[in-house]
C-alpha cells in the first residue's frame, strides 16, 4: 500500500507523490515570537516532526523549513509593556522555542527564516503583485484585491462573499477598511506608525503584512511549487488562504501538493482559545509530565481529529510511556543475563509492515502505536522470563531482532528515552547501546556475591546483607534461588 496522505485542498486522500521523486519540501508554519508557545502549538510540531521522521525512514531525502514571525503587533505590544525592542523579544522567544522543542524531541528544521531576514523577498513579491494588477496602494499601504483572483477560498472552501474582514485577528478593520477597495481585501504591507521599526520601500517606510511573509519564505527557501505545506487548522483560513492567492497569482503554479491540517486540542471539552483564556503553555505543562509522555498523548489521537486536553489523558499518558520504557529495560537485562548484543542489522519485518501500514494510511499514529505497545508486552514478559528463570521462551535471535525493531520503530516516532542515571554508573545511553563495561563489571558483581554467600556460610548476617546493599546501590539485584544459586541482573 503506497503513502497515502489527506489534502485538505482536495477533501480527500491522495497517494503521495512528490515533484522531485525521492525528494520531499516541507513547509511548516512556526511560531509568532512573542510568548512561550502553547500545547496547541506543541501539538503542529510534534505530529509534522513525525510526519518528517517518517519520511525519513521510508527512504526520502526531506527539506524540512519552518518559519519564525519576528515582526508583528503582538510582539510590538509587548515590547512596548516592556520597555524593549522588538528584536529583544523575537529573540528571547526564539531562543525559549528552542528549549522547549529541544525537551519534546523535535528534530532540527534544515532552515529557521525569520520574517526580518526576508524583506527584500518580500518587497520583491508585492511588487509582482502590483504589476500583475492583484495589489494596489493606497497611502502607504499595500493591498491584496481578493476578487482578482477567481480561485480564492478553494483551500477553505469558504465564499467570498461569507468571509469577514480581520478574520486573522491580526488587523484592526475599522482602521484600515477606509483604505480598501473591498472589505475583504488584506494587508500586503503596512505603512509606518511612529515609534514602531520599519524598512524603506516604493510603497514608504512601512512593515510587511503577516501573510506575504510566507510566501515570501515559501520561495526562497524552497522554490516556487513545494511537496507538503502544513500546520494547524486554525491556518486554513485566511492565512493559508492567501499564501494560495499571493504566491500563485505571481507563478502560476500550485504552491504546494498536499496541505496538511492537524485538529484542536480542546481544554476540558471546549476549543482551546487565547481569547477564552483556557491555553496551557508547554514550559508550564513540562514542569508536571515527561516530555515523552506529552508526545505519547498528541499521537494516541489520528493527527487530524480533536484531541481532549485533560488531567485524566495526560496521567494515561504517563501510565501508557512507563509502560514503553519497562520494554526498554528489556535490552538491560538480555545483556547482562545472556551476553547479548545489541548490534543486529535485520529487523522484524512482519512488525515493521504492519507499523508501516498503519502511517502509510494518513500517518495513523493511534494504529502504529498499537503494534509497539504488543512488543512491549513480549519484550517486557520475557525480561522477566529472563531474570526469574535463567532464560526466555523465545529463540534469542528472534528477541533480538524483536528488540531493535522496537527500538527503530520507537525512534521513527520520536518516542526515545534520555539518558538518565539508573543508581549506579549505568545510564539509559548504555542500555540503548548495550555497552555494559562502565560501573561494576560483570567480574565485579560476581566477586561480590561470592564473597556475600562466603559471609552467610559463616553466619556473617550483617556482612551479607551489607554486600547486598552495595549492589543495590550500584543498580543490582539479586535473586537467591531455592537450589542455592544467587542469580542477579541490572535495573
Amino acid at each position: 500500500m503506497p503513502l497515502s496522505l489527506y489534502n485538505t485542498l482536495t477533501r480527500r486522500k491522495e497517494p503521495f507523490d512528490p515533484i522531485e521523486p525521492g525528494k520531499v519540501r516541507m513547509y511548516v508554519c512556526g511560531i509568532t515570537a512573542y510568548n512561550y508557545f502553547h500545547v496547541g502549538n506543541a501539538r503542529v510540531f510534534v505530529i509534522f516532526d513525525v510526519v518528517r521522521r517518517y519520511l525519513l525512514w521510508r527512504g526520502y531525502t526531506v527539506r524540512y523549513v519552518q518559519n519564525f514571525t519576528d515582526i508583528d503587533d503582538k510582539i510590538l505590544k509587548r515590547a512596548v509593556a516592556e520597555q524593549t525592542t522588538m528584536q529583544a523579544i523575537a529573540d528571547r522567544y526564539i531562543a525559549a522555542y528552542f528549549e522547549d522543542a529541544d525537551r519534546l524531541n523535535i528534530l532540527r528544521a534544515d532552515a529557521y527564516p525569520r520574517a526580518t531576514h526576508a524583506i527584500d523577498g518580500i518587497q520583491r513579491l508585492i511588487h509582482e503583485l502590483e504589476q500583475r494588477q492583484y495589489a494596489y496602494a493606497a497611502d502607504g499601504d499595500v493591498y491584496y484585491s481578493v476578487r482578482q483572483f477567481p480561485e480564492y477560498g478553494k483551500l477553505s472552501g469558504r465564499k467570498l462573499e461569507d468571509m469577514q474582514a480581520g478574520a486573522s485577528g491580526r488587523v484592526d478593520v475599522e482602521e484600515e477598511s477606509e483604505k480598501k477597495k473591498d472589505p475583504a481585501d488584506f494587508a500586503l504591507w503596512k505603512a509606518a506608525k511612529p515609534g514602531e521599526p520599519s524598512w524603506e520601500s516604493p510603497w514608504g517606510a512601512g512593515r510587511p503584512g503577516w501573510h506575504i511573509e510566507c510566501s515570501a519564505m515559501v520561495r526562497d527557501e524552497l522554490g516556487e511549487s513545494i511537496d507538503i505545506h502544513a500546520g494547524g487548522n486554525d491556518l486554513t483560513f485566511p492565512h493559508h488562504e492567501n499564501e494560495i492567492a499571493q504566491s500563485e497569482a505571481v507563478t502560476g503554479k500550485p504552491l504546494a501538493r498536499y496541505w496538511l491540517h492537524n485538529g484542536f486540542i480542546n481544554m476540558d471539552g471546549e476549543k482551546m482559545s487565547k481569547s477564552l483564556g483556557n491555553f496551557r503553555l508547554t514550559r508550564d505543562l513540562l514542569a508536571n509530565y515527561d516530555p515523552m509522555a506529552f508526545r505519547l498523548f498528541v499521537l494516541q489521537a489520528q493527527y487530524r481529529k480533536p484531541i481532549d486536553f485533560t488531567s485524566d489523558a495526560l496521567d494515561a499518558a504517563e501510565n501508557g510511556w512507563k509502560t514503553l520504557k519497562e520494554a526498554l529495560q528489556f535490552g538491560t537485562q538480555f545483556a547482562a543475563l545472556s551476553g547479548w548484543s545489541s548490534e543486529v542489522d535485520d529487523l522484524d519485518q512482519e512488525t515493521v509492515d504492519r507499523f508501516n501500514a498503519a502511517m502509510d494510511d494518513d500517518f495513523n499514529t493511534p494504529i502504529a502505536l498499537s503494534v509497539l505497545f504488543e512488543l512491549a508486552k513480549t519484550l517486557t514478559r520475557e525480561g522477566n522470563k529472563l531474570v526469574h528463570q535463567g532464560k526466555p521462551d523465545l529463540p534469542i535471535d528472534q528477541l533480538q531482532r524483536q528488540w531493535q525493531t522496537f527500538i527503530n520503530l520507537l525512534g521513527v516516532l520520536g518516542l526515545e528515552s534520555k539518558p538518565v542515571n539508573l543508581g549506579g554508573n549505568i545510564s539509559q545511553e548504555t542500555i540503548l547501546t548495550g555497552d555494559l563495561t562502565v560501573g561494576l563489571s560483570d567480574g565485579d558483581v560476581d566477586t561480590l556475591i561470592q564473597q556475600r554467600q562466603d559471609a552467610r556460610l559463616a553466619k556473617n548476617w550483617a556482612e551479607g546483607d551489607r554486600i547486598r546493599n552495595e549492589l543495590q546501590a550500584q543498580g543490582i539485584t539479586l535473586i537467591d534461588q531455592k537450589d542455592g544459586i544467587t542469580r542477579w541482573h541490572r535495573n
